[in-house]
């Protein structure tokens, strides 16, 4: 299963590369084309899970000014 995010930047907002930096230490891959980063689960995942990984998402987002679309499919 993996999850795709899609960041919407603001120019008000965080760096790009401050952005890329807090998303990769989740464990998120950039990746190019429709989605612009990637997270691949080890392991079949609920949807709680997903919730929480989301909330984390936007945790580590906070106060950076950005907008962020995240899908998760098998």
């Amino acid at each position: 299963m993996k999850s795709y995010l899609i960041v919407w930047f603001n120019s008000e907002g965080g760096k790009p590369s401050e952005i890329n930096q807090r998303l990769m230490s989740l464990g998120f891959k950039p990746m190019q084309g429709t989605h612009d980063y990637v997270y691949e689960w080890g392991k079949n995942v609920n949807v709680e899970e997903i919730l929480r990984f989301g909330d984390k998402v936007q945790m580590t987002l906070q106060g950076l000014n950005v907008m962020f679309k995240l899908e998760t499919i098998n």
